[in-house]
């Protein structure tokens, strides 16, 4: 495991998540979680106007609660429901039940509520219980069949939602790949999604990483945040963050079963604010870093490193506490807002403070004198990999600047490629930090140009004397 540490000036600089701006219409790509398994939470329609007040694009509900379902109804959201795990039997012997329970969860409410996808089941795979894993995929073709009866078929997909640990081995992330142990059943279960188009949906949780190995370089690659990364032995490929090793080794896995068409899902991801005094980890502020920079790392449209140029579907967990869930303390401090309706810290969401903020720059230490403003641009130097491209990226737009040119429908925004956008937000960066120079630094892998990086339609800003 590569030793992770601060190489400049500019990646020891005290790291502040700013709010970013981007458009005011949810994003497809953030989703969140709404758990009930508690007794203090607001109704519904309560709920409803928070999330619209937010970028938030899709909901995942554990289970099919009409309430829910009709108050979310003309708003666009995107719904993920849920089957419990104990009407898999059934769904699976009897086609008659699986189109009484569409009937009754998804037809009353469809199309105005936007049910997009039904899982099946909440980490069967990995429950020990040989009878419902033997069940899964017989009563996900039972639910895809009735859905087909009723004409919904490719607009409502069936999946089912696992933990990490379907996963044999997934560091490095090249090596990912599913344990044996769950043999036919996943291929028949990868085969329905390839043949559906339905995605496969992984809880990755990079807490949990850092839980099992409490270091602070650790820490900062679970969190994103400055680090030297971890060079993949196989692909060699320099992982900036968890988050992207662990979904990748999902895509290793994948693709080493022939099923490179199927898209990923991610059904939870998240970090607890607080915990018992025993649980390593869970603070406000690492809570806000990991949901703060992960919100800027799908905003920035890269992607992971074997799947560039677009963000996966990422579901938050969660919208609020759960404060009747068992377990340690930090099972019952996910919530992204309070039963009140307040943020229980801010990572961007909301639509009202989308306003980008000028960045705090880097601060010099005493000692180092002070440098002059510099005319010009910031650019990459050439040779530089993409992941370390990728980790400048998510930087500049994760503190304050304007990143919405490299966006879809952005002037800037083509080539698509991580190089061409991270060399307008490395320039937007430094242009908006005073043009500093210790801002062009990007841990010795930027510097300054005189000549005009600009191009077509897309402007790139520079200061003057």
């Amino acid at each position: 495991m590569a030793k992770l540490f601060l190489t400049s000036a500019f990646f020891s600089a005290f790291i502040i998540f700013n709010t970013l701006h981007h458009t005011a219409n949810s994003q497809s790509f953030i989703g969140i979680n709404y758990g009930q398994v508690a007794d203090n939470l607001p109704p519904p329609s309560a709920t409803v106007k928070l999330l619209q007040s937010t970028s938030i694009g899709k909901v995942r509900l554990y289970g099919a609660d009409p309430a829910i379902i009709k108050a979310l109804a003309n708003t666009g959201i995107g719904i993920a429901i849920g089957t419990s795990n104990g009407d898999l039997p059934a769904l699976a012997n009897d086609p008659n039940y699986a189109k009484q329970w569409i009937n009754s969860n998804v037809l009353p409410f469809y199309p105005a509520s936007n049910i997009i996808l039904i899982n099946a089941g909440n980490e069967i795979m990995t429950s020990g219980d040989q009878g419902l894993i033997s069940q899964l995929v017989p009563a996900m073709t039972n639910l895809q069949n009735a859905i087909n009866s009723v004409s919904l078929g490719g607009k409502v997909k069936i999946s089912t939602v696992h933990s990490m640990a379907v996963l044999k081995q997934s560091d490095p992330p090249s090596t990912g790949s599913f344990d044996p142990a769950f043999g036919d059943t996943m291929k028949s279960l990868l085969g329905f999604l390839e043949g559906t188009g339905a995605p496969f949906t992984i809880n990755p949780y990079p807490f949990f990483a850092y839980r099992s190995d409490p270091r602070p370089e650790t820490l900062a690659f679970c969190l994103f945040q400055p680090n030297a990364g971890r060079v993949d032995s196989g692909s060699k490929i320099k992982y900036m963050n968890m988050f992207d090793a662990q979904v990748d080794a999902v895509r290793s896995a994948l693709n080493a079963m022939g099923h490179k068409g199927v898209e990923i899902v991610v059904a939870e991801t998240g970090w607890p604010y607080k915990g018992d005094s025993n649980e390593v980890g869970t603070s406000v502020e690492n809570a806000k870093a990991y949901n703060g920079n992960l919100i800027a790392h799908l905003r920035s449209m890269v992607g992971t490193p074997l799947m560039p140029g677009k963000s996966i579907d990422t579901y938050l967990f969660a919208l609020y506490d759960e404060d009747l869930k068992p377990g340690p303390g930090s099972e019952r401090a996910f919530g992204l807002y309070k039963p009140d309706l307040t943020m229980t810290y801010d990572v961007s969401l909301s639509k009202s403070s989308q306003t980008p903020a000028t960045p705090t720059s880097p601060k010099t230490s005493p000692t180092t004198p002070s440098k002059q403003k510099q005319t010009g641009w910031c650019i990459p130097k050439g040779g530089i990999p993409d992941a370390q491209l990728q980790a400048n990226l998510d930087y500049a737009c994760g503190h304050g600047v304007d990143c919405s040119a490299i966006q879809p429908g952005g002037a800037c925004f083509e080539p698509n490629t991580v190089a061409s956008h991270a060399a307008y937000a490395m320039n937007l960066y430094y242009q908006t930090s005073n043009r500093d120079p210790l801002n062009c630094d990007f841990s010795q892998t930027a510097t300054l140009t005189s000549t005009n990086p600009s191009y077509n339609g897309c402007a790139y800003p520079a200061g003057s004397t």
